[in-house]
């Protein structure tokens, strides 16, 4: 697999490539938005890198012009912005991810592997549906009865997960790791609050119920049989 790192901060870039080579990935790396376009236009890439912030062009207009070339290669950004309106235009533009400095390069590494699995599978394979929710993976929407549900971050992640795991009972230790990179803290209700806001923005509106407790065991998105 081969990834492009367009990091222009020396250390940064040294230690993603350095530690995405020791996963077993080849890497180049470059330090500008024009090195960066150059590379993503005349090379070959199963996933692309980007810092939102580069001299010359930032990630934003990189990405842009890599779409343009009709490119549909994976895109993570890297950004030290947090702020929903940088997010949302990242991936209206066509971004697939976005990873929040500073992180743990445990994180980065598995975002990246699921990008590259998700880029392996079928390009059909855009949305997941399940009753009569619907789930655009790319642009990260989710649609109930032909309402547009808005979702954050976090809860269109958890869905996600949810979704993937279909019918699966999922413990709260399992939601912590994956959703927010943590290890689950039983004192603690911020998954019981997540689930909880989700719930009442893909069920409380609607007769068919999806989200499903098992009480001292986890969640589980699944829909009833029909009869």
């Amino acid at each position: 697999m081969k990834l492009l790192v367009a990091e222009d901060e020396p250390k940064i870039g040294t230690y993603l490539q350095q530690g995405l080579t020791e996963a077993g990935f080849n890497v180049d790396r470059v330090m500008t938005g024009t090195d960066a376009l150059q590379h993503a236009l005349s090379e070959a890439y199963d996933l692309l890198i980007l810092d939102v912030m580069m001299p010359g062009l930032d990630g934003w207009e990189v990405l842009r012009m890599v779409r343009a070339a009709g490119k549909d290669v994976p895109v993570l950004f890297l950004t030290a912005r947090d702020g929903v309106e940088d997010r949302v235009k990242g991936l209206e533009l066509g971004a697939d991810d976005y990873l929040v400095k500073p992180f743990a390069f445990s994180e980065l590494l598995a975002r990246v592997r699921t990008l590259l699995r998700r880029g392996n599978s079928s390009p059909t394979q855009t949305t997941m549906k399940i009753a009569d929710l619907e789930v655009d993976l790319l642009k990260r929407r989710a649609i109930r009865s032909g309402k547009r549900i808005d979702l954050t971050a976090k809860e269109f992640s958890l869905l996600e997960l949810l979704l993937r795991r279909r019918g699966e009972v999922l413990p709260k230790s399992l939601i912590a790791s994956q959703v927010w990179d943590m290890n689950f803290d039983s004192d603690t209700n911020v998954i019981e609050v997540a689930v909880r806001r989700l719930r009442a923005k893909i069920d409380d509106d609607f007769d068919m119920k999806l989200i499903h407790t098992a009480r001292g065991m986890g969640y589980m998105l699944d829909a009833p049989e029909s009869e």
